[in-house]
């Protein structure tokens, strides 16, 4: 990638090359020491723009939203059980408050020691109670705080991922502003639901294949040059046992899983995707069987690396429901369910129980078919056809500090259009372009989104969302930042074609920065007249 402002390219055509804002910036990149600030100095200044945007007034509404009903009230109970109690239903006297609303009013210990069924794993959850016990359940900034940091976090690795896959710290610095000012992203790190924590160890474990991939290229290199040395043959390659960023990887993923299942998807596509690597590195390092040598030497190795860390990790999430007595289906065995015979009788009742349960947990989530107002079929994700709605309360004039004749607080998922819609042209744009010119930094990205995409199109009539896109929209910025730094070009193109280049790309981040401060208030439930509410609605399926 050459579109960093001071990068040099070796053919230098005739005539004056950059533009004014390139010579500029090589006198500021002059000095040794600030070419290393700024390598640092863009992916923070993008984190701290995310920090702002996600924390400022992170408490409102005091009022659970969405399905915050679930997973604030269950990351409280989990914290005190080791498991998810059973909260009050609500009164059928209308007059009287909801659980919700005395959740919210600060009658925090309503729930009982019986157990509920809950169809995702514990992990989010635990971090939800953790951000509820630094702050008080009683308080709605700390019921999202922690969702919130993992979703400043989430900007941060997106800028230094990209900025390391491609060798430039104005393109990660692009990716990370992209995700810092996307409205998906804001909103997805202000509600608190389970998906911003799945992407956040996603990304993380995207980061770890990276530098695999980059780890597993130089210790190849080493082996072969020593074998030639030595003058032995490089027929099979080496098998790598030590990988140490194949293991965070497995733990990284075993993190998502543990968080919700759709972490399984990103496990399966990036150790596939670790095969197909090794293959294409053993090929360009000289082994002659390099496909042999991977497939049937490192890929048995490389399983055993990733798959039973993520399992353990998953498994350990569940240590609050093995080490207490109440969770669901704890005694299911001793409460009439069928033991198993043959030779799996050895394997302990708890785990038999908690095996039953992950296959009640795997029935729901197939066979989840409920029609929701909001459901969006994966089919029209990329499309933005149905963003999901979280919150909205009307006021009329006079009410709460209205001054218009009608008022309203909403938060709705719609992604900044700019961003989404540009995104999925470049997502497009890198296929064509990894398939012509077979970079491997454009299939790593749209591996990336592959994986959090494509399982999902097996289950178009199941109940799901627009909202489960965040998963993958971090290397879906990564791949519009790329293709922004290809229209930007090299500091050392004709001055005409870069001075155009810089305009544009400038006039569309302009653009860009306007459309989020534009639905910035319905990212976050500010108060606001209706009709200019209504007026970010573009679409009639968004509203």
């Amino acid at each position: 990638m050459t579109s960093e402002l001071t990068d040099d390219r070796t053919a230098v055509p005739d005539g004056p090359v950059g533009s004014r804002l390139d010579d500029w910036w090589g006198r500021v990149l002059s000095v040794g020491w600030r070419v290393a600030a700024w390598r640092w100095a863009g992916p923070l200044a993008v984190t701290l723009l995310a920090a702002v945007l996600r924390l400022v007034n992170l408490g409102h509404p005091h009022s659970l939203v969405f399905d915050e009903t679930y997973y604030v009230k269950d990351g409280w109970s989990i914290v005190h059980l080791g498991y998810e109690g059973t909260w009050p239903g609500n009164p059928n006297d209308d007059s009287l408050p909801t659980t919700d609303e005395r959740f919210a009013s600060g009658e925090t210990s309503l729930f009982t020691s019986a157990a509920e069924f809950i169809a995702h794993p514990p992990l989010g959850k635990y971090l939800i109670g953790l951000g509820m016990l630094l702050f008080g359940a009683d308080n709605s900034f700390g019921w999202r705080f922690a969702v919130a940091v993992l979703g400043i976090a989430t900007v941060f690795l997106t800028a230094v991922i990209a900025r390391s896959l491609f060798r430039s710290t104005l393109v990660g610095t692009l990716a990370g502003f992209l995700l810092a000012v996307d409205g998906q992203a804001i909103v997805m790190s202000r509600v608190t639901l389970l998906d911003g924590i799945l992407t956040f160890f996603v990304v993380l474990g995207f980061g770890a294949l990276l530098l695999d991939r980059r780890w597993t290229s130089r210790r190849l290199d080493t082996w072969v040059a020593r074998r030639a040395a030595a003058g032995k043959d490089t027929l099979w390659g080496p098998v790598l046992w030590w990988r140490p960023w194949l293991l965070a990887m497995g733990l990284a993923l075993g993190l998502a899983t543990a968080t919700k299942w759709s972490g399984m998807y990103f496990l399966a596509f990036f150790a596939v995707y670790s095969v197909l690597s090794d293959m294409v590195l053993r090929r360009r390092a000289g082994i002659e069987f390099w496909s042999s040598s991977a497939l049937l030497q490192q890929a048995p190795v490389s399983f055993l690396l990733t798959v039973p860390i993520a399992a353990a990790t998953y498994l350990a999430s569940w240590t609050g429901w093995f080490v207490s007595k109440g969770g669901w289906d704890r005694d299911w065995i001793a409460s009439g369910g069928q033991r198993w015979t043959g030779i799996l009788s050895w394997v302990p009742d708890s785990l038999q129980n908690w095996w039953h349960y992950q296959s009640e947990i795997y029935g729901f989530n197939i066979g989840l078919h409920t029609p929701h107002s909001y459901q969006a079929n994966p089919l029209l994700w990329l499309l933005m056809q149905r963003p999901t709605s979280m919150y909205y309360v009307g006021t009329n004039a006079g009410q709460d500090g209205c001054a218009a004749t009608r008022c309203g607080e909403a938060i709705t998922g719609i992604a900044n259009p700019f961003i989404w819609y540009a995104a999925v042209i470049a997502t497009v744009a890198l296929l064509v372009l990894w398939i012509t010119r077979r970079k491997w930094e454009y299939g790593l990205v749209l591996m990336g989104i592959a994986a959090g995409y494509l399982p999902w199109l097996l289950y178009v009539n199941r109940t799901v969302f627009q909202f489960y896109t965040i998963a993958f929209e971090p290397f879906m910025v990564m791949a519009l930042a790329a293709a922004i730094g290809l229209v930007l070009g090299s500091r050392n193109d004709p001055r005409p074609r870069r001075t155009r280049a810089v305009v544009w790309v400038g006039v569309y981040l302009g653009v860009v920065v306007l459309a989020s401060a534009y639905w910035f208030p319905i990212w976050t439930g500010l108060q606001m007249p209706w009709d200019f509410i209504r007026s970010h609605y573009w679409l009639p399926s968004w509203l």
